[in-house]
């Protein structure tokens, strides 16, 4: 709700699933993403990834509603080379806002990808406007293990502190 958006737009639409509608959408996603693998490629750990996630207890789809952006690049020509970019940051505040959310209520989660490929099935399977343009899905549920390692790039080559 108070998350910012660029002239306040509010671009950013969610759906969340939960139940048969979670289910259907990590089956669907399987399926699409099935298409697209080349013959002869191993199918099995994408497989068991999307079990993974359908195990979860739910999903959050993330849009932004391009009709929004496109009548801000219509009412203001002098920013209209801004506005998907500006759009994007917004749409990452609300992620970072829903996992922020998840994670105070003890939940995890994992934001996935899975766009385009997916994208004219989830619209037909639930209804999604044709404006709204899928950017991040999100499963959510319990912790069934600690977070795995991972490394991270040295925090003075990623900021840098400027005081004059």
């Amino acid at each position: 709700m108070h998350t910012p958006s660029a002239f306040n737009s509010q671009s950013a639409r969610l759906v969340i699933l939960f139940d048969k509608a979670h289910d259907d959408f990590w089956d669907l996603t399987k399926e699409e993403i099935r298409k697209v693998i080349p013959a002869g490629q191993s199918f099995a750990s994408t497989e068991a990834k999307m079990q993974g996630f359908k195990n979860a207890f739910g999903t959050v789809l993330f849009y932004e509603d391009y009709s929004v952006v496109r009548r801000l690049e219509e009412g203001f020509p002098l920013y209209k080379d801004k506005f998907r970019v500006w759009s994007m940051q917004g749409a990452a505040m609300v992620q970072l806002g829903v996992w922020t959310a998840l994670a105070e209520n003890g939940l995890g989660a994992s934001l996935q990808h899975y766009d385009p490929v997916i994208d004219k099935a989830v619209r037909e399977r639930f209804g999604i406007p044709e404006d709204w343009v899928l950017i991040a899905q999100m499963p959510f549920g319990a912790f069934d293990a600690p977070d795995k390692e991972k490394s991270f790039q040295p925090i003075d080559e990623r900021v840098r502190v400027i005081k004059e």
